[in-house]
């Protein structure tokens, strides 16, 4: 199995195909929200640039279709993450019920739900809802003896004690700017806008794959985008493997990583 690369194509066949079975130590999955259908255009927002409601052919699906769908990429997540591996899920309030459903239904059991406020948050436009201002990883296991290395988590959180001590992280996360990430780190098109409408911080993922695997562990991303999982991992010496049916992303993904230092090639 060739690593530190990406595999084009459909992540169930891929995952089913091409990746050994019980090979994989952490899977970060950031899979479509099903929230695609209509358009939304805030002109005059400059924070992070326009804003566009994700509205994505790859984000639609019918109900039914989408159930399926979890179902058939959470199991073969199972099948291929290590009998002590983690499986992190991005969602929102719109997915994480049938997520957490089809993943216990398929053997993993979760650890903690993740939520984080959006400090930048877009406006409530429709005045019909309380602003949406947070989303959610959730964290599940395979088996017993999961990675979680407390002491480097601990010392990520720029949260300190009273008395300037490392405080222990919770689940709570107030210091990571989401869904935009801003400044130099977001990937744009030529035209100024957003290469990709779901584009993660990187300090998440840092977080995570510092948290849930160790140096030379396999990191699997089966929607990997723009490539922050696999940038990120390539960083912190961690192995990884990305799956991507989008030529454009995938583009921009390779650009992405080429130029970091390949330690473990």
């Amino acid at each position: 199995m060739e690593l530190n690369k990406i595999i084009t194509g459909n992540c169930i066949n891929v995952m089913g195909k091409k990746i050994d079975p019980n090979s994989i130590n952490l899977i970060f999955a950031d899979p479509p929200y099903n929230l695609s259908g209509s358009n939304m255009d805030l002109k005059n927002n400059t924070t992070g640039g326009a804003y566009y409601k994700v509205n994505e052919k790859w984000d639609t699906f019918d109900y039914e279709k989408y159930v399926k769908f979890t179902d058939q990429w959470i199991q073969k997540c199972f099948d291929i993450l290590v009998d002590n591996g983690s499986l992190y899920i991005s969602c929102t309030q719109h997915s994480i019920g049938e997520i957490l459903v089809s993943a216990k239904k398929l053997g993993f059991k979760l650890n903690n739900i993740l939520t984080w406020y959006k400090v930048n948050a877009m406006p409530n436009i429709t005045k019909r809802t309380y602003t949406h201002s947070t989303e959610f990883v959730c964290w599940f296991v395979k088996g017993k003896n999961w990675v979680f290395n407390y002491d480097i988590v601990k010392s990520l959180n720029p949260n300190k004690t009273k008395s300037g001590d490392l405080k222990q992280m919770r689940d709570f996360f107030d210091f990571i700017e989401l869904p935009i990430v801003q400044g130099k780190e977001r990937i744009k098109n030529e035209n100024g806008r957003a290469a990709h409408p779901t584009q993660k911080p990187e300090k998440l993922l840092e977080l995570i794959i510092q948290a849930s695997s160790n140096e030379k562990d396999i990191i699997l991303d089966p929607f990997f985008g723009t490539g922050t999982t696999g940038y990120v991992a390539q960083k912190l010496n961690r192995k990884w493997l990305g799956i991507e049916n989008n030529k454009s992303y995938i583009k921009i993904a390779k650009e992405r990583i080429k130029n970091l230092p390949k330690t473990l090639l």
